[in-house]
């Protein structure tokens, strides 16, 4: 399981001293980009420019189970949970000091990114994903 370790910052919150809500799928995508980033060697920009793939989101889906603070470093463990004919699933749990704040479920489907077309994950890409793939919970 990847995981992948934010800094919270006092800027990252609202008034009620909490990290600011939007925030939150902001961290869950910054940590599922990094898996790419870990797992392919490239992120979401160098897959879209320089491999002709896109994965733009087509679901997203947060839990809320503690508040989020800049007290301690948030932890995000991805990993993927399904793939599919041109999409691809992930789930995201996010700690601070051991604690679950939330977890979220995203899907996204491939697309050639020049012509913004639907289309099978690349063969490299299937073979990266899939021995990594395990169920939600």
């Amino acid at each position: 399981m990847f995981e992948h370790e934010i800094r919270v910052t006092w800027g990252d919150c609202d008034p009620a001293k909490i990290v600011y809500t939007g925030r939150l799928p902001w961290f869950a995508l910054d940590a599922i980009n990094a898996w790419w980033e870990h797992h392919l060697g490239d992120d979401w920009y160098r897959m879209e420019l320089d491999r002709n793939v896109g994965t733009p989101f087509v679901h997203m889906s947060l839990d809320f189970r503690s508040p989020v603070t800049p007290r301690h470093r948030l932890k995000l463990k991805v990993w993927p949970t399904k793939l599919g004919e041109t999409s691809i699933g992930f789930h995201v749990d996010a700690y601070q000091d051991g604690k679950l704040c939330f977890e979220g479920d995203f899907v996204n489907v491939f697309i050639v990114a020049k012509e913004f077309r639907k289309a099978p994950p690349p063969q490299d890409i299937r073979d990266i994903v899939t021995p990594l793939l395990r169920p939600a919970k």
